[in-house]
């Protein structure tokens, strides 16, 4: 009696911590230790709940334990399947159709460099981006990138905000088409709220002429244990970053869309920017890390706009995994409302 009574206790345990992994936003916990990094990965928690309900399928065969082992069958099955449902409604496909009066973003965290200059621009260029966000990018790779793109026949201005030059990854480089005119910086280029985002740089752009989108080239820092309060300040800031209109936001946010509950405003994700996976149906699509499937992966990479833009068309790009970043590309086209 005992020990169905102990069984019937971890059932019940592992139905709700189930149900709080699957949608830890209903109660709050979307950005705290555990449930943060478990929700990032919904395509691993599909697999996770089958191979758990094959376990207990297989040990239901036993006839002593078979009423245990069926009801946490049935639990690892309605752990993936909450997962997979929430992945279906988010999203697994995209496209890379751009108009010519698209803008095109390109976000791409290089792990320090690593994907040669020339790969990176001959992404750029191949798909027309009129913004290249780079996070972990120095300003002498930015401009390496810029003079590819030259020669391509895309000239870009090139912008960085760096919080010293011990790692690369503390820095942030943005190109921004010379057709969209001249930008400059105006966030600090010392770290921390309320200037910028804490550990890692991020970047604020604004039009010379002011005609044009406001710009800002994110880097948050990952939610490992040491880091989780600047990892939720940080994306306070950047939800702030995205208070006004005419706004574009691109980069690693190591977060996804689950971790902007509570942070949107006004219908937004994230203050009142949209993401674009979302909107065009990739918003389950891993982009980190590239040593998985993407479908297994975490979409932390993201390209958000303000109700003003419409969302074209959203793709990553899994073609370059093998080029020495651990993100994978996203490319996102975007129109202003009323072209």
């Amino acid at each position: 009696m005992l020990l169905r009574l102990l069984g019937w206790l971890v059932v019940l345990a592992s139905a709700v911590i189930g149900a709080v992994l699957v949608w830890p936003q209903g109660v709050g916990l979307q950005d705290q230790w555990v449930a943060a990094h478990v929700v990032a990965l919904r395509g691993a928690g599909v697999l996770v709940g089958v191979v758990a309900a094959v376990v207990f399928a297989l040990l239901a065969l036993g006839r002593r334990v078979r009423p245990f082992a069926v009801a946490m069958l049935t639990v690892g099955l309605l752990f993936a399947g909450g997962n997979a449902a929430v992945l279906a409604v988010r999203g697994i496909g995209g496209s890379d159709a751009s108009s010519a009066d698209a803008v095109t973003v390109l976000a791409w965290n290089t792990l320090g460099e690593e994907p040669d200059a020339a790969v990176v621009a001959e992404l750029a260029l191949e798909r027309g981006a009129d913004i290249v966000v780079l996070p972990e990018t120095t300003e002498p790779f930015g401009e390496e990138v810029a003079l590819a793109m030259r020669e391509g026949g895309r000239p870009m201005w090139v912008h960085w905000q760096a919080f010293d030059d011990i790692a690369k990854a503390r820095s942030t480089t943005l190109l921004v088409s010379s057709e969209l005119g001249e930008y400059t910086v105006v966030s600090p280029d010392w770290p921390g709220p309320p200037d910028n985002t804490n550990t890692v740089p991020s970047l604020v752009a604004v039009p010379v002429d002011g005609d044009g989108p406001r710009i800002v080239a994110v880097h948050a820092v990952a939610p490992v244990r040491w880091e989780l309060r600047n990892w939720r300040s940080d994306l306070g800031w950047i939800a702030e970053q995205c208070a006004g209109d005419n706004v574009i936001m691109a980069g690693d946010f190591n977060a996804t869309v689950d971790h902007f509950a509570g942070l949107g405003s006004e219908g937004g994700d994230l203050g009142r920017c949209a993401d674009a996976a979302n909107a065009a149906g990739a918003a389950g699509v891993g982009t980190w890390p590239t040593d998985v499937p993407a479908l297994l992966g975490s979409p932390i990479d993201h390209v958000l706009a303000t109700p003003d833009w419409t969302v074209e068309s959203f793709q990553v790009v899994d073609s370059l995994d093998a080029s020495g970043s651990d993100h994978r590309p996203v490319v996102a086209s975007l129109v202003r409302a009323g072209d």
